[in-house]
């Protein structure tokens, strides 16, 4: 707690930069807040690690069964993937611990265990499919989160569990403008910036920290304050948060290693699904591959087709019951 302390007055220092009692923070300025955050802690929780122990990582696939060496508390699956070849680095979407723990490519590995990498090319998908799914949620609102002006006052929302079945990932956001029709130039220019930042290859970070950090990161985003109270594990007081590039947010995740891993992409459509006093909410949805998967033009054209109507996915909080054409007036 007391580094976590520490780190809010590293933070106050700055505000006469940020000048965040005076004035409305750009999007920029709070995303650069919320990364610096993530990053002041990230390293405090590296240098708690204290006297470095050894682990033993039993590697599980191809081209042979390897034992590895690591370091407790630092070494990563992608760390190990080193180890193993350029290859593994490239193609690996996931690890999977002791055969049944899904876990990041770049979370630090605790104990010894057997690891498995995972691509998109293995027998049984399913479990990597949905990481990629969750993972173009995320990378979705990065874009979002550059897209609009600031006189927009857009807020990220929320984005639900990944179902494959839905033909769809989304996110949803808040913005202003209560009637937003975006036509097909917007929806193009969205899906490009998504490619990207695909393009740049960036890795995709967890962290896992107090909630009172989380807040502390958050505070600018009415939605995600209401919402990480019940998000925190209440064993641990903490919630799970990943970072892309200077883009912070929530997310129980597991994610890809790296947005590298994302291919053919579209932004297909967007609905209404509230309707507020000073704006609107926003499901922004879209359809995407992997990177080396490839489809003709009339089978992309029917996934594109699929992925424009509603996602009927929950809101945080909302009962099962509860239906879009309930909420939408």
């Amino acid at each position: 707690m007391n580094s976590i302390k520490r780190n809010l007055l590293h933070l106050a220092k700055r505000n006469t930069i940020y000048k965040i009692s005076q004035k409305y923070l750009s999007s920029v300025e709070v995303q650069q807040r919320r990364s610096e955050l993530f990053s002041l802690e990230q390293h405090r929780q590296k240098e708690n690690v204290g006297r470095i122990e050894k682990i033993e990582i039993r590697y599980l696939g191809q081209p042979s069964d390897t034992t590895l060496i690591m370091n407790k508390g630092l070494s990563t699956p992608f760390n190990c993937a080193q180890h193993l070849g350029e290859m593994h680095c490239n193609r690996s979407a996931l690890a999977l611990i002791d055969s049944h723990t899904p876990w990041d490519m770049h979370r630090p590995l605790q104990d010894s265990c057997t690891l498995q990498l995972l691509n998109f090319m293995i027998s049984d998908p399913q479990l990597v499919n949905r990481v990629f799914w969750r993972s173009c949620s995320f990378m979705l609102g990065a874009v979002l989160q550059g897209c609009f002006k600031d006189e927009a006052h857009l807020h990220l929302h929320s984005f639900p569990s990944p179902n494959v079945k839905t033909g769809s990932f989304v996110h949803d956001i808040f913005i202003k403008e209560p009637s937003w029709v975006p036509n097909r130039d917007e929806l193009r220019t969205i899906a490009a910036e998504m490619r990207k930042l695909a393009a740049k290859n960036l890795k995709i970070e967890r962290l896992d920290v107090n909630i009172d950090l989380a807040l502390e990161m958050f505070k600018d985003n009415p939605f995600k304050n209401e919402q990480l109270p019940s998000i925190s594990s209440t064993s641990s007081g903490t919630v799970t948060i990943y970072r892309v590039g200077d883009h912070v947010d929530i997310s129980r995740g597991p994610m890809i290693g790296s947005t590298g891993l994302l291919g053919k992409c579209s932004i297909t459509s967007v609905h209404r699904i509230a309707s507020e006093s000073d704006g609107a909410l926003y499901r922004v949805q879209g359809v995407a591959l992997p990177i080396g998967f490839h489809v003709n033009h009339f089978a992309y054209g029917i996934l594109e087709d699929r992925s424009r109507k509603l996602n009927p996915a929950r809101l945080p909080h909302e009962p099962y019951e509860d239906t879009f054409q309930n909420r939408i007036a």
